[in-house]
């Protein structure tokens, strides 16, 4: 029953980490764009999107990722280092958590960085790291369904596949606005 807990916890705090990490770099997008508006809708609009930034990072994705973090470092425990060491898998996922832990972690970074005045990205680039929770996501859920059954070549090839097409999407979306500006 613990461990059905535990799991339950563990699935609920990633779907949740993922949605703030998606809500996030949307808001990125939206704040740098916003830098290009007239100087009065500029300064209200930058306003409101830091501060929904720093509550959806600190509210919802360090929370969501600790409680991540938190429920799957018991189940492995109780597991054991046995099964571990026979589920080379799951090697590959929590090498793709740490990814994923430093990835939030920079867009914390961006958030104080932005606060002093600092744009960094343009919405393009942010456009694209919108997209890289999603490579995530597909990883660790092909991981996790597949486990040992897998070939790691193929779950990479299709995250590989998934980031072109992805790519392709948000380039063919950039021409559009642009001539339809």
């Amino acid at each position: 029953m613990t461990f059905l807990v535990l799991k339950t916890l563990h699935i609920i705090g990633f779907v949740a980490w993922f949605a703030g990490l998606f809500y996030l770099v949307r808001m990125f997008v939206y704040y740098r764009e916003a830098q290009d508006r007239p100087l009065a809708e500029k300064e209200i609009l930058s306003a409101q999107f830091l501060l929904m930034q720093e509550r959806v990072y600190k509210i919802i994705c360090n929370p969501a990722m600790l409680l991540t973090w938190i429920c799957g470092l018991v189940m492995l425990h109780l597991h054991g280092f046995e099964w571990l060491k026979l589920n080379s898998w799951m090697h590959i996922k929590l090498f793709l958590l740490v990814l994923l832990s430093g990835y939030t972690g920079s867009c914390g970074k961006m958030i104080k960085d932005y606060k002093k005045g600092k744009l960094g990205y343009s919405s393009f680039k942010l456009r694209m790291m919108n997209e890289v929770p999603t490579l995530f996501l597909l990883a660790i859920v092909l991981l996790a369904v597949f486990k040992n059954t897998s070939n790691t070549i193929y779950v990479f090839g299709a995250v590989l596949l998934m980031g072109f097409f992805l790519f392709l999407g948000i380039k063919a979306y950039r021409r559009s606005r642009e001539t339809n500006a």
